[in-house]
């Protein structure tokens, strides 16, 4: 084996005062894959941030033991820790865009790993650190490591970019692993490949711990799982009997609300019907953005699919497969190079037939309030300066409702998405995840839309919290008569929402139909490939 085994009882983590983490106990053995799965502020990442010394400088840390083989953690300094990450505990962070260095390539990055341990005297050869920097980024799965090595973060996939960091972690050997949240917002294809790493890690002698609120993804490769709720230990064993046979009410909770593991019964509503005139109709639209040297990279491919009133449409694919663009053409935010769209018998965008001339945003001003986004990060959409009341407001004058129904309009909008009226004197940063996102549902829905446009809207949310989404969208389509546009990577979420699918590959659609008939009988290679990612 490589490395030691971790050991951790009764482990108590307070913040002045505040115990966020209490009596928590595990080990990780060398050759093993442990999950530590439960809903954001369940203690999961600040206690994966205390085993490497990383808790910040306030966390008041407890434990009968903390040890690495017979090493005793406890009490280390910040020069005693320095010994100990990356080179015998590698940690991944969780968000591989912020967390790698924007301004240096990947070769860089991961050449600071190699020689920021002063002892490893031989990685100042450079050319030995240039192909120990190769030989990582093939371990870790990533294709043309030579052109890879020179790319910085910005320019690689998201699925690319988590790979690239866990090498960097992995870079020392390092007998123990730590991985929080490495497959979160990835595409169905980029999981999968994180997670295979992961079990090559496993399989050479490395002890990892998954930090993860995506039990679906982390069960598909964890021998262990330990479920934890407010800080406390919830239920810990067998992966596989776990997930089988739950003792506990709150994992069966988490089981439930795994997006798309069954069929639900389809809801009844005119809308339904299979003959709702068309709301969205989009035709052979093609986009390509400028390359290097003069090239040009094609983005979406003759791309044409028809949304009907009351219905939902999901887009499914995976990470530059074209579909965030085929998005911004439907919303008349980019202008397409060829092809149309036309939304409530309007032509909506593109290139006016027999012409040359496009459809202008001034034509399109006065039915704006006709169409709704929800964007994947509600607060990177919103002024953080602005409370509730104002974001919603704001999007109530550009509708054109009059000021003096405002307070009236924002209540009932307020209590359409189930927050309190209270929230409106809030500004964003003190909300959770899902609470940001009942907000810009609330927002998208303030001018009455036919149509809102869900762009990856529950990729960063917990489980229970995404059900708890995906449901309040459907209510407000019965109730509404809204139809969506909802893209995401995401197979379960697809399959709970959608009416009917179209899946992209490499900037065309591969697959199209009703979303029973799609996943039950692909026809593409591609969405063959995706469904064996989907747990059943």
């Amino acid at each position: 084996m490589i490395g030691q085994e971790l050991t951790v009882e009764n482990l108590s983590i307070s913040f002045e005062g505040k115990q966020v983490v209490k009596d928590l106990s595990f080990q990780i053995k060398p050759g093993s894959i442990v999950a530590m799965v439960g809903e954001s502020g369940s203690g999961k990442s600040v206690t994966a941030r205390s085993l490497v010394g990383l808790a910040g400088e306030r966390a008041q840390i407890t434990a009968r033991s903390l040890k690495l083989g017979d090493q005793d953690l406890l009490g280390l300094d910040e020069k005693g820790w320095s010994l100990i990450r990356g080179q015998k505990i590698g940690f991944v962070l969780q968000d591989a865009l912020t967390s790698l260095d924007p301004l240096r390539t990947v070769g860089q990055e991961i050449e600071e790993s190699l020689t920021a341990h002063r002892q490893w005297r031989g990685w100042r050869n450079r050319l030995a650190r240039r192909k120990r920097v190769l030989q990582l980024l093939e371990n870790s799965a990533i294709s043309e490591p030579e052109t890879r090595v020179q790319q910085r973060a910005d320019e690689l996939s998201g699925g690319l970019r988590q790979r690239a960091l866990i090498a960097s972690a992995i870079a020392l050997n390092p007998g123990i692993v730590i991985a929080d949240e490495p497959t979160t917002a990835l595409d169905a294809s980029a999981v999968s490949r994180v997670l295979s790493l992961f079990r090559g890690l496993r399989d050479a002698g490395h002890g990892i711990l998954l930090i993860s609120h995506d039990i679906a993804a982390v069960s598909q490769v964890a021998d262990t799982l330990i479920v934890v709720k407010d800080g406390r230990m919830i239920e810990q064993g067998k992966a596989a009997r776990i997930l089988q046979s739950p003792a506990q009410d709150y994992t069966r909770v988490l089981l439930n609300s795994i997006p798309g593991q069954q069929y639900k019964p389809q809801r009844v509503t005119v809308s339904k019907k299979k003959d709702a005139p068309p709301l969205l109709v989009v035709k052979d639209i093609v986009k390509h953005y400028p390359g290097s040297q003069g090239s040009s990279r094609l983005a979406v491919d003759h791309v044409s699919f028809t949304l009907r009133r009351g219905q939902t449409l999901g887009i499914l694919g995976e990470s530059g497969s074209g579909k965030t663009t085929t998005a911004k053409i439907v919303t008349g935010f980019l202008k397409p190079d060829a092809g149309n769209v036309w939304f409530d018998e309007k032509m909506w965008n593109g290139i006016r037939e027999g012409t040359h001339q496009s459809v202008k945003e001034r034509e399109r001003r006065p039915y704006r309030r006709g169409m709704g986004i929800v964007y994947q990060d509600p607060l990177g959409s919103f002024d953080p300066r602005w409370t509730v009341w104002r974001i919603i407001a704001d999007a109530l004058e550009a509708s054109g409702v009059p000021y003096q129904e405002f307070p009236d309009r924002i209540t009932s909008l307020l209590e359409l998405v189930r927050l309190p009226s209270d929230v409106s004197r809030r500004l964003p940063l003190s909300l959770s995840g899902g609470q940001r996102q009942r907000i810009a549902i609330a927002r998208a829905i303030a001018g009455n839309p036919k149509l809102i446009v869900c762009d990856e809207p529950v990729s960063a949310l917990d489980v229970s919290v995404q059900a708890q989404i995906l449901e309040l969208l459907k209510e407000l389509q019965d109730r509404l008569q809204i139809s969506y546009l909802f893209i995401s990577h995401d197979l379960g979420v697809i399959k709970e929402m959608s009416d009917e699918v179209v899946v992209m590959y490499k900037s065309k659609i591969v697959d199209c139909g009703e979303v029973r008939d799609v996943f039950q009988n692909p026809r593409h290679e591609f969405t063959q490939n995706l469904l064996k990612n989907l747990t059943h």
